[in-house]
């Protein structure tokens, strides 16, 4: 899949897949134990568990370091960059566990990026293996019992931000962590803490989640901040900085939420990869109101409100840009042409088209007549896949970021590039911009949110939360005379 979303509790960097140009003193592996078994290791119950507590943070969901996504079954036996990552009944020949196993540098996860694997996940592993690598034997869509731990502390990804109503406050995640700063001068505010948060053994989390924040959205009064991560969202009081209501029951990450124009409605997508897109629907005030049953066949990335409320767009990972009745659900077009993901979906402001972005090669993002019900033009905005898209309010004007590092601002009615944001160094993943386009913000892999003046595109401050600042050189000492 991709660098974004996605994704959870540990890493496996990049680095992991790549052979160390230095040669350096041979790792200590981990040892073996006997597991007295005979019968067969189950991939859905002991293997996947595995990659989802200590893995997927980097591989998995929008994120695929590497290009190896152990997300699902499909992605680990499609192997990454350096090839296959398993070689069925072969442990000594495949990859996975030559470095998850500590036999071959680089390790994985590299030492201070979170627990490796212990003797007795790793000889599950290698059974596995030695058994032949065989696929989960019951359906993929059963629910599975994952246990989270906290992300490493270098994992630390701004996925998701959003502006708030009245312009006075700018949110984002980093890791699982939700910060807040003044949208004027980029000033530190607070962090959103649930006090009754615990990791599996019972500490406390001093986090806004366990996993990684994937999805935000203020609600349109900004009473309310919604914020998406691994089978939860959060609803937050805002002026109190404290959660109101915490939603579970999501099949896998919430990488989307938007609300309704009116505010009468919450929206979020998301769903394991391969498998059903899940699409849900909620009151204000989280209630369950409907789920969209098989709205698409993997991941949905982006949904949004058309602006009457009467319509929900959604955009997955099977290519397709769907929309829906509110709040039946019912099906009501189809919008086919993408060749890649569909990362993320917006409605001008008459309701008349919609835009959709992903990751296809050339022409990413496709402009669409929604009455007629055909493409209306394509925009080559780059050379790397555009993760985010949203519309400045009451205009056909739309900012759209992505994996080139910086931001631009584009006209759906004629196709024009009209701005760029730009100083980002890495892959961006989020961006929001203020209901009068005065003020936008983005955020990526670096970990950095960048606050603009969006009407002359200038940089007002990189942002970031106390104790997160890159640490300044010293003077060199003066020698003495």
């Amino acid at each position: 899949m991709f660098r974004h979303a996605l994704a959870l509790v540990a890493a496996l960097p990049a680095v992991a897949l790549a052979d160390d140009p230095k040669p350096k003193a041979a790792p200590t592996p981990i040892q073996l134990v006997d597991l007295k078994r005979a019968d067969a290791v189950s991939y859905e119950k002991e293997i996947a568990p595995v990659f989802a507590a200590k893995c997927q943070a980097c591989h998995a969901g929008k994120i695929t370091e590497g290009k190896l996504d152990l997300g699902t079954y499909a992605g680990l036996m499609k192997g990454g960059e350096r090839g296959p990552a398993v070689v069925a009944n072969k442990p000594a020949d495949s990859r996975l566990f030559q470095l998850a196993g500590h036999l071959k540098k680089p390790v994985m996860p590299p030492k201070g990026d979170g627990d490796p694997l212990t003797s007795q996940e790793l000889s599950l592993l290698k059974l596995w293996i030695d058994q032949g690598a065989k696929p989960p034997a019951v359906d993929a869509k059963a629910t599975r019992t994952v246990v989270l731990s906290l992300p490493p502390a270098v994992v630390k990804p701004v996925r998701a931000v959003a502006i708030s109503p009245d312009k006075t406050t700018v949110a984002a995640s980093r890791g699982n962590q939700v910060h807040l700063f003044d949208a004027k001068t980029g000033e530190f505010k607070k962090t959103l803490v649930d006090p009754t948060l615990k990791t599996a053994d019972g500490k406390p989390a001093t986090a806004a989640h366990i996993s990684l924040v994937e999805s935000m959205a203020y609600s349109p009064d900004g009473k309310t901040l919604a914020t998406g991560s691994f089978r939860e969202l959060t609803l937050w009081d805002t002026d109190k900085g404290e959660p109101r209501k915490r939603i579970s029951g999501f099949a896998d990450r919430v990488v989307a939420v938007t609300y309704s124009g009116d505010g009468k409605h919450l929206a979020t997508g998301g769903g394991a990869a391969t498998e059903d897109g899940e699409v849900k629907l909620f009151t204000a005030a989280g209630d369950a109101v409907a789920e969209f049953k098989n709205a698409h066949t993997d991941t949905v990335f982006g949904v949004c409100f058309s602006p009457d409320g009467k319509l929900l767009a959604t955009a997955a990972a099977d290519k397709f840009v769907k929309v829906f009745e509110v709040p039946s659900g019912k099906l009501a077009k189809t919008f086919e042409g993408h060749t890649n993901h569909v990362l993320d979906v917006g409605w001008t402001a008459d309701g008349k088209k919609l835009v959709s972005c992903g990751a296809d090669t050339d022409k990413m993002v496709k402009v669409w007549d929604y009455e007629k019900g055909e493409k209306a033009r394509d925009l080559t905005t780059g050379k790397l896949q555009a993760t985010r898209l949203v519309f400045v309010p009451k205009t056909p004007q739309f900012l759209l970021c992505g994996g080139d590092g910086g931001a631009k601002l584009w006209n759906a009615d004629n196709g024009g590039q009209m701005r760029s944001f730009d100083g980002g160094k890495d892959f961006l993943y989020a961006v929001a911009v203020s209901p009068d386009g005065k003020v936008v913000a983005t955020g990526g892999e670096e970990g950095v949110v960048r606050l603009y003046n969006g009407e002359n595109n200038q940089l007002i401050k990189a942002l970031l939360p106390p104790g997160a600042e890159p640490a300044k050189n010293p003077e060199p000492a003066k020698p003495k005379k």
